[in-house]
């Protein structure tokens, strides 16, 4: 009897068998991190590998600037790498001194820019993954429009005396604070050996160097003038120079006022006692000698000496105009040592002179033939001082005082 179902019947051999299809999708699954297929023998397939950042070259001052101010570092940094090598020179081919850093990251120069120079950078560097790299550029220093030039005192290749100072005079107003950085870059040394020295500033436009004693004779003085790169005021700029001298022998003379004398010494030995006339008294003073230590400032074999340049009228009984011979000057405002035959019968006797210290003509010969600029001439026995800034005054001051001049001092 018929149910009216199909009968069901076995799978013919051969025929595909029916597979639900949740279960398909189960084997096709990938299997899970702890279902690792290790028994199948077939190789895993490798990961994909990054490439190696390539390094990056920065450089500063970028590439085609303009009136870079002369102070400024210029620096190569790389990332991502190692410095191989950097070379940065102006259009004359003077290279610019630098140095990398023990990280080799960075290069930094050491000198200052060179005035109005165009500079040429080159930079090589290799990535993390030894990829080389390379970074050109180009720059161009300030070329400053103001400058402060320095005269400096005494002049290079010069022989001077113990009591000789370092005069630098500039050209331009020094700002306040810019004082210190200035003194910084103005490098005194000696040899054979060093000597104790200050710089005193005595106005916006000149500073003075001394020791704390005479120089020690025959010492070998240099100066260097380290401005190059130095803003000394707004908009202005200092220049460099190097300056050499020489300091000879300790020629220190001592005048007597009272007793008319001028006594000479070469290194601590008398060489000669000169009769001399200095200042005379009356006229309220104003012909009197200076007392205080006073050094020569120049040498001439002849001048033409008229008082009116020191504010004498050519009405006045006391007017002169006068050749002298072997002058020596000690003042700005007149004192000089020289030769006065006009006056031989006051000489070593009294003082008959309008400030100067006069002596007979070979006496005078024999010490100017034995003088340099720089030499110490000490007066005693007047009350009347030598005025600050009256000569070169750097022996007015003690060590103290004239250290306390410095910018650099506290």
């Amino acid at each position: 009897m018929s149910s009216g179902r199909r009968p069901s019947t076995p799978a013919r051999r051969g025929a595909r068998a029916w597979v639900p299809a949740a279960l398909v999708l189960a084997l096709a699954a990938p299997l899970g991190a702890c279902q690792a297929d290790s028994g199948s023998g077939g190789a895993a397939a490798p990961a994909a590998t990054a490439s190696p950042a390539p390094a990056r070259i920065d450089v500063l001052p970028a590439d085609a600037a303009l009136d870079v101010r002369l102070d400024a570092p210029v620096t190569v940094r790389v990332t991502d790498g190692q410095l191989d090598e950097v070379v940065v020179t102006a259009q004359d081919g003077t290279p610019l001194e630098g140095a990398v850093a023990g990280d080799g990251l960075t290069w930094t120069s050491t000198a200052p820019l060179l005035a109005g120079a165009r500079y040429e950078v080159r930079a090589t560097a290799h990535g993390s993954g030894g990829a080389p790299a390379e970074r050109t550029s180009s720059f161009t220093a300030l070329d400053p429009a103001v400058t402060a030039f320095p005269a400096v005192a005494p002049l290079s290749g010069s022989t001077v005396g113990v009591g000789m100072p370092v005069i630098v005079t500039f050209d331009e107003a020094v700002a306040d604070d810019r004082r210190a950085l200035v003194e910084e870059r103005l490098r005194v040394t000696t040899s054979p050996a060093p000597v104790e020295g200050s710089w005193r500033w005595v106005s916006a436009t000149q500073v003075q160097y001394r020791p704390a004693e005479f120089w020690p004779a025959q010492t070998d003085v240099h100066l260097d003038v380290d401005l190059g790169s130095t803003e000394v005021a707004p908009g202005v700029w200092g220049v460099t120079r190097d300056i050499d001298f020489h300091v000879g022998a300790a020629v220190v003379s001592q005048v007597d006022v009272q007793a008319h004398t001028l006594t000479v010494t070469r290194d601590g030995e008398v060489l000669r006692t000169i009769p001399v006339t200095t200042g005379q008294d009356g006229h309220g003073g104003k012909y009197v000698t200076r007392s205080g230590t006073k050094v020569v400032m120049s040498l001439e074999e002849s001048r033409q000496m008229d008082a009116e340049t020191t504010g004498v009228s050519r009405d006045d009984p006391e007017y002169y105009d006068v050749a002298v011979r072997y002058a020596m000057r000690l003042t700005n405002s007149g004192e000089f040592l020289h030769a006065a035959p006009w006056s031989a019968a006051s000489h070593g006797r009294a003082n008959v002179s309008h400030g100067c210290t006069g002596m007979g003509l070979e006496d005078a010969r024999w010490l100017f033939e034995q003088s340099h600029v720089g030499d110490v001439v000490v007066f005693t026995g007047t009350d009347r001082a030598v005025e600050p800034g009256n000569g070169f005054d750097a022996w007015g001051y003690s060590w103290e005082q004239w250290r306390a001049g410095s910018a650099l001092q506290g």
